[in-house]
């Protein structure tokens, strides 16, 4: 192996606090910072309009002239934890905030820093890929419980390289790194991503966390509860 690609919901990171400390903190900010920032958001906006054009499932209506529509939307997003590339801009913005004024600290696992320590010291690659914004995922890696992380990572891949159950997004992450994709080890706790990046040609490993779903019966990803577990 050349490379590691981690997920980081439920792989580097728990689960609650994404879902418990991330997403309620963007949400309870959402109305405020969208109506203080509406004219430097037009590009998520003109994306949020796309997007909603096409929901069947939101059955109000989206004025892309209106703060309270648009933040309407995006609390909707939220509530249904949508992987939507201009609600994960917004979000990593308002995060930026908390993180930079120290009411938010991310969380990852006590494992992470000695797994990456090694893998840098081995001289691997180590990249990120997860359904957040490029912006959210350094953020968490460089305010996290165990200092910043930031320095042994060398790539960050979101749904800009497409969406994590699709095969073609693995492809294009291996075009990118440059290298092929059986030196590359994908790392999640989702079974349809670890499906997407092996027909992709990556190998793959199953992320067991204290938090993730159930397993899958007839899995057929090797399995690790840490990330000092991965050896090559």
């Amino acid at each position: 192996m050349k490379a590691i690609l981690l997920d980081i919901e439920g792989t580097t990171t728990p689960i609650d606090f994404v879902h418990k400390t991330l997403f309620p903190y963007a949400k309870s900010r959402i109305d405020e910072y969208v109506n203080s920032h509406f004219e430097e958001l037009s590009h998520e906006v003109k994306q949020l309009a796309d997007e909603h054009s096409s929901d069947a499932d939101y059955s109000a209506k989206l004025s892309a002239d209106s703060p309270g529509s648009v933040a309407a939307y995006l609390k909707y997003l939220i509530d249904t934890d949508r992987k939507s590339t201009p609600l994960k801009s917004i979000q990593g913005k308002i995060w930026q905030r908390g993180y930079g004024t120290g009411e938010l600290r991310s969380q990852v696992f006590d494992d992470v820093p000695q797994a990456f320590e090694r893998w840098k010291a081995e001289g691997k690659l180590i990249a990120i890929y997860s359904s957040g914004s490029v912006l959210a995922q350094q953020l968490i890696f460089r305010y996290s419980s165990r200092g910043d992380l930031t320095p042994m990572i060398g790539r960050y891949f979101d749904t800009g390289v497409g969406g994590k159950r699709e095969m073609e997004s693995y492809r294009n992450i291996v075009a990118e790194i440059g290298i092929e994709p059986y030196e590359i080890a994908f790392v999640s706790d989702i079974v349809d991503e670890l499906d997407a990046a092996e027909h992709a040609g990556m190998k793959t490993v199953l992320s067991i966390r204290e938090g993730n779903s159930a397993v899958p019966e007839n899995v057929k990803h090797p399995a690790i509860a840490s990330l000092t577990d991965l050896w090559f």
